[in-house]
Order: structure tokens, then C-alpha cells, then sequence
């Protein structure tokens, strides 16, 4: 797998040269257009803000995108399902370190991980992956996040995030001067009309243009990454079906997810932002399509699991003549045995409960047991009150917190 980790870290490098020329590209621009002359300020300027961003992005970009998708970090107590089977994956992966995990307050169903190295990252799923998905299929999703953990994608994941938003942002400034009317306007005193002109169209087109520019050199690298991470679960979890069950399912929905943006979408394992009206997201250009992960997945059922056999499947399915695993890789890890299903004695109605009440550990919410088998929730406000149960009437006293 080192071939596949250089190769990864070589891309992630190639990455950020780019968008650092997109970037400093649009710096120039957007002082351009505000001004005549100011091109080499704004290149100061943007490379200023590169080196900035890269830093943040290097050492708190993972703080940055949980913040940003309102993700809360939990304990054991909070939610024991997941988190077994968290450190079950880490077991299979063979990570030395459990990553910390999150949950995320939305419906909608996805998952994704960020971090710097393997020893300092996180996991994060939202509450709706928590209620829809069985243990099965909460193991494949864990597993693909581990995969790119493994595989050291999450700190190229995490920088391309916070430095595309970075050239969106500066875009967006360019745009806004354009719309409201603070470039600079031409005056007949002017001498080289015809060079100005194309000075100010070449920035206007950057400036408008630099967003999709930047998410199609994040998408480019983004999609080959999902096809090795969903490998490498297959292999982790022994049961293929458990990935792509949940795949459909996550995909299946149609809400999208409040907490997602332009600069995150790419790092969730199905693209929370744009659904087809059929629910599934084959026309995304953040990630591969859906439909050609689940077949793929599906093709490895019944044999042993390898990644020559997942490099096998890949070409069949996307009718591909090169694979998506590097050559040195496909026989870096042994094949192993698939594995039956296993049993969730859990309902639906028990998976949404416990979804619900890590979300209410999270808000420091007060758990009473009554005699009558009620277990009331009573929020933080009401310690030191006596509440009746609304089921027997029994009065308690709510304790107040420590």
C-alpha cells in the first residue's frame, strides 16, 4: 500500500501547486478590476493569503470543516453502537489510533473524515446515517471513511477544502465588484484602450470562471480516491453488500444537507448537495456515480476479496482499460475470505431512539428513570424542579448538574 500513499501524497501536492495558481491568478484579477495597475498588489496580496490559508488548513483544517458542519464530538456513552463499531473497523483496518468521532444534527444520511495524519483524525456521521443504516451497513460506511484515513486522504481532503473555498471567496469579492460597480471605470485620458481591454476581460473571465476551475481540479483528484476508499472497505468489513446497501441508501435521499457547502461536498461519501430526482447522484461531478460503486461492489460477492479483484471489477463495470488501484498495490494486501451478513436485533424505531438520545447527551440533556419504565429527557434548564412523569404522574426531582 506504500506505492498508493506516495501516490496519493504526490497528487495532494500537485493539488495545492495548482490551486495556489488559481489563486494567486485570481488575486491578480480581482485587483485589477478595481483598480488599474493594482494586478501585482492583489498577487502580494492572495499570495499572502495562500500562505495563510495553507497554514490553517495544515494545522486546524479539520477543526475548521467539523466546525463548519456543526459536527459534536462523542464518548462511548453517547452512542455504543457506533462507537464499537468504530474501533471494530480500526481492528480490521490495523490503524494504531482510533479516530475521534463525531455526530452531526441533520437528517439527511452521509458520513465523511478529515484530519491531518492517521494519529490525529476524525470520523463524522450525521443522525440520519445513525437511523436508516443496520450495523452492517454502518460498518461499510465507517470502513470507507477509514479507508481514506488509511490511505492518507484526509489531509488533502481537509487543505483542498479550505483552500477551494479560499478561491470562491476571492471570486466572489471579484463578482460583487463587478455587480455593485466598484471596478474601475475607464476615463478618456487613457492611452492604451486596447491592452486594458483585454487585461479586463482576462480577469473578468478568471474571476468568474476560478470557482468551477477549482472544484473541477478537486473533483479530478476527488473521484479516484472514493473507488480506493470503497475498496479498502470490501476488505475490512469482508461483506461488500453491507457498502453498497448503504450507498443506495444514503443516495436514496433527497434532502440535501444543510451543513454541506461547495468546499466540503467532495469529502462525504455521496454528494450532499445535488441529487437526482431519482435519488441517485450518477450526475455529480463531485463523486463517482453511485450506481457504478454499488455494481462494482456487488460484483465481488461470492469469491475472495481482493484489490486485483476490485481492480478487475472497476474495468468491467466502467468499461475502463486502466484500473483504479496503482500496480504495486494490487497485490500489497492478501485476499480474504467474504463473511455472511450479520444479525441487528435493532428496529428502526430503536436505531432513531438511540440517534436521538446521543443528540441529547450532546445537549446536556438530564435522563430520569421512573418506576412506571419511562425514561424521561428533560432538558438542563429544569435541574433543581420537580416534573411529573407524563405517563404515571410520579413526581421527580430533577437533579441539578454537576
Amino acid at each position: 500500500m506504500w506505492e498508493l500513499i506516495r501516490a496519493n501524497r504526490r497528487r495532494a501536492a500537485v493539488l495545492v501547486v495548482l490551486m495556489a495558481g488559481l489563486m494567486l491568478g485570481v488575486g491578480y484579477a480581482v485587483a485589477e478590476l478595481a483598480a488599474q495597475g493594482a494586478g501585482p498588489a492583489g498577487l502580494a496580496l492572495a499570495f499572502i493569503i495562500w500562505m495563510v490559508m495553507t497554514l490553517t488548513a495544515y494545522f486546524g483544517g479539520d477543526r475548521i470543516l467539523l466546525a463548519a458542519s456543526r459536527a459534536r464530538r462523542i464518548q462511548k456513552k453517547d452512542h455504543p453502537v457506533l462507537w464499537n463499531v468504530v474501533e471494530e473497523m480500526c481492528v480490521a483496518s490495523g490503524l494504531a489510533s482510533m479516530p475521534e468521532v463525531y455526530i452531526i444534527d441533520e437528517d439527511a444520511p452521509n458520513a465523511f473524515a478529515t484530519g491531518r495524519k492517521p494519529e490525529r483524525s476524525a470520523v463524522a456521521v450525521t443522525a440520519g446515517l445513525l437511523e436508516r443504516l443496520d450495523r452492517d451497513e454502518l460498518q461499510g460506511v465507517i470502513a470507507h471513511e477509514l479507508g481514506h484515513i488509511n490511505n492518507r486522504d484526509i489531509l488533502y481532503m481537509t487543505m483542498a477544502g479550505i483552500m477551494m473555498g479560499a478561491v470562491i471567496m476571492l471570486a466572489d469579492v471579484g463578482v460583487r465588484m463587478l455587480w455593485f460597480g466598484g471596478g474601475r471605470r475607464r476615463t478618456s485620458s487613457d492611452r492604451d484602450g486596447g491592452a486594458q481591454a483585454i487585461v479586463m476581460i482576462v480577469a473578468l473571465v478568471l474571476v468568474v470562471l476560478s470557482p468551477i476551475l477549482a472544484q473541477l481540479l478537486y473533483f479530478a483528484l476527488s473521484r479516484r480516491r472514493e473507488y480506493l476508499a470503497d475498496a479498502s472497505a470490501a476488505l475490512y468489513t469482508r461483506y461488500p453488500e453491507g457498502l453498497a446497501s448503504a450507498l443506495e441508501k444514503i443516495a436514496g435521499n433527497t434532502k440535501p444537507l444543510k451543513a454541506a457547502n461547495r468546499a466540503t461536498a467532495p469529502m462525504y461519501i455521496v454528494n450532499p448537495l445535488k441529487l437526482s430526482a431519482k435519488g441517485m447522484s450518477d450526475l455529480s461531478s463531485t463523486h463517482p456515480p453511485t450506481s457504478e460503486r454499488v455494481r462494482i461492489l456487488r460484483s465481488l460477492a461470492g469469491s475472495r476479496l481482493s484489490l486485483e479483484q476490485y481492480d478487475d471489477s472497476f474495468r468491467k463495470v466502467t468499461g475502463r482499460a486502466v484500473g483504479v488501484v496503482p500496480p504495486g498495490s494490487l497485490a500489497a494486501i492478501q485476499a480474504v475470505e467474504p463473511r455472511q451478513p450479520a444479525a441487528d436485533a435493532r428496529s428502526h424505531l430503536e436505531r432513531v431512539r438511540e440517534a436521538t438520545d446521543a443528540l441529547w447527551h450532546l445537549q446536556d440533556y438530564l435522563f430520569l428513570a421512573c418506576a412506571c419504565g419511562t425514561t424521561m429527557k428533560v432538558p438542563p434548564a429544569h435541574t433543581g424542579k420537580e416534573l411529573p412523569c407524563p405517563h404515571c404522574d410520579t413526581r421527580h426531582r430533577v437533579p441539578r448538574a454537576a
